[in-house]
């Protein structure tokens, strides 16, 4: 695969992701939907151009839209290195991956974000999972084990859902678009 097709795949994701978590923001979703882009360049490229996929569509899209999203970014970052890695592994065509995925995923991401979270916004980001965030809080009190424990479900439902629908998109793909790094477990050989 040429470096331009790369380069397309990954300002692709950026695009993707920007949409998706700006549609999720605006209509208060209590999803991100802003890691399908990610996942996408992470199968597609490998773990670290995944991972510039996520941290690019972070600061773009804090710069665009939402200055929230920036710290995020190495949450974001951090999706495309995991999933890179495990379709590096698994391949990224069955459905079990896509479950795995969501279920690393739903602890890995809150245990980065929740942290962001609360230290620089107190524990509300103006998104949807800030509902759950307020329930766990009032009840608990306890600011950072709400923020995590909020994260935990939101995470797993928004992973996997884009894990899933990358994985639709992957199947349909011609072989020559299929990631360019050797799989260990595939039967199929990558074409460059």
């Amino acid at each position: 695969m040429d470096k331009r097709l790369k380069i397309a795949i990954i300002v692709v994701g950026i695009g993707i992701n920007i949409v998706g978590g700006t549609l999720a923001s605006a209509l208060k979703l209590p999803l991100f939907l802003d890691t399908i882009g990610t996942i996408l360049a992470a199968v597609l490229l490998g773990p670290w151009l995944g991972a510039l996929t996520g941290l690019l569509s972070n600061i773009f899209q804090g710069v665009v839209t939402n200055p929230v999203t920036i710290p995020f970014a190495l949450v974001n970052g951090a999706v495309g290195l995991i999933v890179g890695f495990i379709a590096l592994k698994r391949g990224f065509e069955d459905y079990v991956t896509p479950l795995l995925v969501g279920l690393i995923l739903a602890i890995v991401a809150p245990l980065i974000g929740s942290p962001i979270a609360v230290y620089v916004f107190g524990g509300l980001t103006g998104g949807g999972v800030d509902i759950l965030y307020g329930i766990l809080l009032g009840s608990s009190e306890r600011i950072f084990s709400s923020a995590f424990l909020a994260r935990i479900p939101t995470n797993f439902v928004d992973k996997t859902i884009s894990a899933y629908l990358v994985m639709f998109i992957v199947r349909s793909l011609p072989v020559q678009w299929k990631m360019l790094t050797e799989r260990k477990n595939s039967k199929t050989t990558p074409v460059e």
